[in-house]
């Protein structure tokens, strides 16, 4: 069993994440989060937003519609460029992205190829359906729109957004009025697209509805200065190049200005959002060999786009994409302009009449949490059980609470214990079983601070408190452990010093 499918099977029995309507004959590509699960996804939300949101001047929050107008993607381009390449079984008649069977195949990375040329690659490798073995026909290419009709007698088309940032495009005029009519500004949005996979995969890494959180920062071309861009100058980051992929080289190391200054990446506001970008996945538990941008090739860059460089995170079926950055320019803006009639032009604090431009970084949450998943895995032979090390910021219950034994008033002294502690944070309580198992079942769901209710508890209102990584064990006074905890999450004391280490 590959270590993703041990993953995936936690994740099935603890309730983390599972197949949507999995009790009928489901359709791919759609996922519930479980308890565990919902509150993964909401802390690193929560922790995104401090980063990326709170932690910044000047960016805004919204939350649009999931379902817009058919206009609103003629006029991003997103009916005519939004599509990937699909290949049919002549016999079975499933059907394949072509570019991914390809580099499943052969280990050819092709993506930005055209039509025929993935046709005689497919022909000249003798690449066969996967499912039956059979000829494959010539590639075409697939619209990944999700097409609804609105109201009762249908007539008029709308599309399930593909992504979020089109709400905030329609919107700018209103934005631009809250950002008190001054660039640059950004709108960060976080919320759920929806596209139309051809061949859903790799669990919650390739789905039909995913969860996004964007920033699209406007600012003024002539005026494109990021004023914070000295707090990340120094910040090394790997990056693999262009020239890099032609000559089959390694990725390169290197500091945000050096990217400036060889122009590898021509936008301070998009170096700088990179720079976050790297350090912020680092302290999710994704170490940095695992991490890379890449500067996608000019075949392979979006229709809306002049420059892009994903964040990918290693997994164990190669580097997948998991924040597209991108230099939107105006294209947005003036296509929603031309085909609105609405005028997108501002006047700049110079009286210069402009369309501003736009650095986009788009982060998937569920790759993200994948990425998680993956590299916080413990298999750990010695305890008997694997067990997720997820960062104290983003772990769902970082608390737990056991009565030692269900008799002599111990349970009741643990509820009031639990009852204290989950008005502060998340918490589980559980009785059931060895003092072992339950160890080994907040293990499983990444839990950090186990708390022991027994006998001295009752007498002296102490109880003992685990580590997770380490197993060891303190002696802490009841009335202290709120403050204890929090400053265990906060970093700010050892754990051995809280209290009377236990040998």
């Amino acid at each position: 069993m590959s270590k993703m499918e041990e993953i995936q099977k936690i994740c099935l029995n603890r309730g983390i994440i599972f197949p949507t309507a999995e009790i009928y004959s489901t359709i791919s590509g759609f996922f519930d989060y479980g308890p565990v699960g919902t509150l993964l996804k909401r802390k690193f939300i929560d922790y995104w937003r401090e980063i990326f949101v709170k932690n910044e001047d000047n960016i805004l929050e919204m939350e649009g519609s999931i379902i817009l107008p058919e206009k609103v993607f003629e006029a991003s381009g997103h009916l005519k460029s939004f599509v990937d390449p699909i290949t049919q079984c002549l016999k079975c008649k499933s059907i394949q992205r072509a570019d991914d069977l390809i580099q499943e195949k052969t280990g050819k990375f092709v993506e930005g190829k055209s039509v025929k040329e993935l046709t005689e690659i497919i022909n000249n490798e003798k690449i066969k359906c996967p499912r039956c073995g059979s000829p494959l026909g010539e590639v075409k290419l697939f619209n990944l729109m999700l097409k609804t009709d609105i109201s009762p007698v249908g007539g008029q088309t709308a599309y399930l957004r593909p992504e979020t940032a089109q709400n905030i495009f329609t919107s700018f005029q209103r934005l631009f009025r809250v950002a008190r009519s001054k660039l640059p500004f950004g709108v960060a949005q976080v919320g759920r697209s929806f596209r139309n996979e051809i061949s859903p995969r790799h669990f919650i890494i390739r789905v039909r509805e995913f969860n996004q959180v964007e920033i699209e920062m406007f600012y003024d071309p002539q005026n494109a200065g990021c004023k914070k861009f000295d707090e990340v100058k120094d910040k090394k980051i790997v990056i693999l190049t262009r020239e890099a992929q032609k000559k089959n080289s390694k990725p390169l190391t290197m500091t945000a200005e050096e990217l400036l200054k060889k122009k590898i990446v021509p936008s301070e506001w998009l170096i700088y959002f990179m720079a976050k970008e790297f350090e912020f996945y680092k302290s999710l538990g994704i170490p940095e060999d695992c991490l890379r941008f890449r500067e996608m090739l000019k075949e392979e860059i979006p229709h809306y786009s002049i420059g892009n460089y994903d964040l990918e995170i290693n997994f164990e079926f190669g580097w997948k994409e998991t924040v597209g950055n991108s230099i939107r320019t105006d294209h947005d803006l003036k296509n929603h302009m031309e085909n609105s009639g609405q005028n997108m032009i501002v006047t700049t604090e110079d009286n210069r009449k402009i369309i501003a431009w736009v650095a986009e970084p788009s982060f998937g949450i569920d790759r993200t949490i994948a990425g998680i998943l993956l590299h916080c895995f413990v298999e750990d032979k010695q305890r008997g059980w694997n067990w997720f090390k997820f960062p104290v910021k983003i772990t769902p219950y970082p608390v737990a609470v056991f009565p030692l034994l269900n008799k002599d008033d111990i349970p009741e002294k643990a509820r009031e214990v639990y009852n204290m502690l989950k008005k502060e944070f998340d918490v589980l309580y559980d009785d059931s079983g060895s003092i072992g198992r339950r160890y080994a079942r907040t293990d499983e769901v990444g839990t950090i601070f186990s708390v022991t209710i027994d006998y001295d508890s009752l007498e002296n209102d102490t109880c003992t408190v685990r580590h997770r990584d380490t197993t060891k064990q303190v002696r802490v006074k009841i009335k202290d452990l709120i403050s204890i905890i929090k400053k265990l999450i906060n970093e700010e004391i050892e754990f051995e010093k809280v209290g009377t280490l236990l040998k």
